[in-house]
């Protein structure tokens, strides 16, 4: 029953943050409003992570941990997802500094660094058992892609968001990606997920984080 519900918890969260989304692409705000959301949403992740990782550890335990991750994830929709909804409808706010450098190469490195994030997805979902934003992996993923690297989908998705501003022609987008958006997914990786991932994998996960690079993938020893 406790399953049922949080299945049914999670795609409702999940169907709202989509219409969020939907809402703000259907929206017109000027270009000082557009970065303003841009810039400044991204900075509300690191109060709400912190606030999360407060509660796991006021009861750290794997329901908690199955709850609070929910409700954070759902917050990270807000803080990232809305302001990287924003950014890809409106590149005509990332024009300011022009990056020399071909649109087509940034069109490549998005369909390559596109395709990773699907495979991660795919990893995710045929090894962890998982969806990710509809159900939290169910065993600990620690082989194919990742037996190089443990955040593999963080670093998928920041290649695919530096690729973006890239196409774009945009130094602006990618300032914005390596200034913001990759100090929060850091923050939330080394403040919340790994805490959240040791209550409910335990010495497993522990064991795996102390073989396998946070970030930078490595040939797997053996």
């Amino acid at each position: 029953m406790k399953n049922v519900t949080e299945f049914i918890v999670r795609v409702a969260l999940l169907a709202l943050i989509c219409f969020i989304f939907r809402l703000v692409q259907n929206v017109s705000f000027s270009n000082v409003i557009n970065l303003s959301i841009i810039m400044g949403s991204v900075l509300f992740t690191f109060p709400l992570v912190w606030l999360g990782r407060k509660m796991l550890d006021k009861q750290p335990t794997i329901s908690r941990a199955i709850w609070v991750t929910m409700f954070v994830h759902f917050g990270l929709g807000f803080t990232i997802g809305v302001p990287f909804v924003l950014a890809v409808t409106n590149p005509q706010d990332w024009s300011v500094w022009v990056l020399p450098v071909p649109s087509v190469i940034g069109w490549v490195l998005v369909i390559i660094t596109g395709a990773v994030s699907l495979l991660t997805v795919l990893n995710l979902a045929l090894k962890g058992f998982g969806a990710p934003g509809i159900v939290l992996s169910r065993k600990l993923t620690a082989d194919w892609f990742y037996a190089w690297v443990r955040n593999l989908m963080a670093l998928a998705g920041l290649t695919f968001f530096l690729s973006l501003g890239i196409w774009f022609r945009s130094a602006l987008f990618v300032l914005w990606v390596l200034i913001l958006v990759a100090p929060a997914l850091l923050f939330f990786i080394k403040v919340y997920e790994e805490r959240e991932l040791e209550l409910r994998f335990g010495a497993s996960y522990l064991e795996y984080r102390s073989k396998t690079p946070m970030l930078f993938p490595r040939k797997p020893k053996g």
